[in-house]
């Protein structure tokens, strides 16, 4: 009986340890999932200023006047090729 009691009080007292360390300190698996929620915040953060800079590239003036250059070349060249 006195063996039974020993294993039972030893175990309630690494029981209780072991809860005092997870409120101390995170799991791997907290980790991972802070990881993870990190790395997702950084990625859609990135993808949102990369989509933003790229809108700002079509819509810049420079932008803008080489794509009617290239229309307006390709559409002499299609007309004098018409022509012939």
């Amino acid at each position: 009986m006195k063996l039974f009691l020993a294993i039972t009080v030893l175990l309630l007292a690494f029981a209780a340890h072991t809860g005092a360390q997870d409120a101390e300190e995170k799991t791997v698996e907290q980790r991972l999932a802070d990881f993870g929620a990190s790395v997702t915040e950084f990625s859609t953060n990135l993808a949102d200023k990369t989509k933003v800079a790229f809108e700002n590239i079509h819509t810049s003036e420079t932008a803008t006047e080489i794509r009617n250059w290239f229309t307006d070349t390709f559409n002499k060249v299609k007309n004098s090729v018409g022509a012939k």
